[in-house]
């Protein structure tokens, strides 16, 4: 399978709002999902949800079910395409960790990975096709 990498944009309102909800959630990792609308090789953020690690871990997250579910029904109801997931690292770079690369499943979204490690956050955005992980280019605007 071939790894398809995006352009991932997102508005500075929403990039706030992600690193809001994560220093949050300090010292464990913060979750959420990404909806939007897709053209060509672009993905445009035009929905962040923020939601609950029911984990409550500093090494990993699981997104509520519920939260999920509503979520998605949300971003249907409002004619938007799921586009992928984000989750922060508090004290690791913004990289795939060997489990995020593990639970990257869905081959067709885009994975954001926030690290609170340094003074200023760092996001970064990946694609994995199950072999290998590509770094997508990410603007905030």
């Amino acid at each position: 399978m071939s790894s398809v990498a995006y352009t991932v944009k997102m508005s500075a309102a929403d990039y706030r709002a992600i690193v809001a909800h994560a220093r949050a959630w300090l010292p464990a990792e913060a979750c959420g999902l990404i909806a939007g609308r897709i053209e060509g090789d672009v993905k445009t953020v035009e929905k962040v949800y923020l939601l609950t690690n029911v984990d409550r871990s500093s090494e990993h997250f699981t997104i509520d079910m519920h939260e999920h579910l509503a979520a998605v029904k949300d971003a249907r109801a409002q004619g938007l395409a799921m586009l992928g997931n984000w989750h922060s690292h508090p004290a690791t770079p913004a990289r795939q960790s060997e489990e995020d690369k593990r639970l990257s499943y869905d081959h067709s979204a885009s994975y954001l990975i926030l690290s609170l490690a340094g003074e200023e956050p760092v996001l970064k955005s990946f694609h994995f096709d199950g072999a290998e992980s590509t770094a997508e280019n990410l603007i905030v605007e």
